[in-house]
């Protein structure tokens, strides 16, 4: 791990697509550790895969950082790194979720992020514990 930048693993989940929706980040730099979460009554994956995002984003207090994020979402990953520049070009048009890319890269601008994908459920900790934190969130809310 690098001690110099922050490592973010995000999360999210639906039940149903659209349903009730949860997402969950930690952060890591150095000896400090946080990790958050959240509902949402009705949405879905990709925006509760953006919200996370978003979410840990919101908490880094040193602007800018250098920052890892770590996402089992193509959508997001490549969203953030291919995708995004042409849909600026096109000025957000016909762009599903652009509200929270615009919030996101707003956030992102801020910082110097390398984005990386993790395939998911394949044994990787840290992606593993997020979707973990997303579950426990779905469980509560649902009573089980």
């Amino acid at each position: 791990m690098d001690n110099s930048s922050i490592i973010i693993y995000t999360d999210g989940a639906c039940r149903g697509n659209p349903g009730v929706g949860s997402w969950a980040a930690t952060l890591e730099y150095k000896q400090h550790k946080k990790e958050i979460s959240g509902l949402s009554p009705h949405t879905t994956n990709n925006q509760m895969e953006l919200t996370a995002v978003i979410e840990a984003l919101k908490c880094i207090k040193v602007i800018p950082s250098q920052i890892i994020i770590n996402t089992d979402s193509q959508y997001v990953q490549k969203g953030m790194t291919e995708w995004i520049t042409g849909w600026k070009k096109k000025n957000w048009k016909n762009v599903k979720n652009h509200i929270l890319w615009q919030e996101l890269d707003s956030l992102a601008n801020m910082h110097h992020i390398d984005w990386k994908w993790v395939r998911g459920h394949d044994g990787n900790l840290g992606n593993e514990y997020v979707d973990m934190l997303c579950n426990k969130v779905l469980d509560k809310q649902m009573g089980i």
